[in-house]
């Protein structure tokens, strides 16, 4: 799988996360650069822009995650929003993002709680 250069770049300013799932067929790691917005007690807010999400659904199959941000890499759990949740969620998302970010709601959204380490 080619490597996404630019979403490299944007996690090492820190403008998105870096985040590594665990392919749901391949069983291998991958990343995907995602929009995150970060909250009080250490987690990450994370939305997809489509239910067919790779990511997402890698998220669904195996909550188990690592993100990447700037100089920091963390572990995560990954806990999916309910519908309420998960439209606060993607209203931080759209503010801290702007437009770009309105398809978001289409898919799953989740709350990555950093796991002890």
């Amino acid at each position: 799988m080619p490597r996404d250069l630019i979403g490299e770049e944007l996690a090492r300013w820190g403008k998105v996360a870096l985040l590594e799932t665990t392919g749901r067929i391949s069983g291998r790691p991958v990343q995907a650069a995602v929009g995150y917005v970060d909250q009080d007690d250490g987690s990450l807010l994370v939305a997809a822009g489509d239910e067919s999400a790779d990511w997402a659904l890698n998220l669904r199959a195996q909550p188990h995650c690592h993100a990447t941000i700037g100089e920091h890499t963390a572990a995560y759990e990954a806990a999916e929003l309910d519908d309420t949740q998960g439209a606060a969620a993607i209203t931080s998302l759209i503010l801290k993002y702007g437009t770009p970010a309105e398809r978001l709601g289409r898919g799953p959204a989740f709350r990555l709680l950093p796991v002890a380490g």
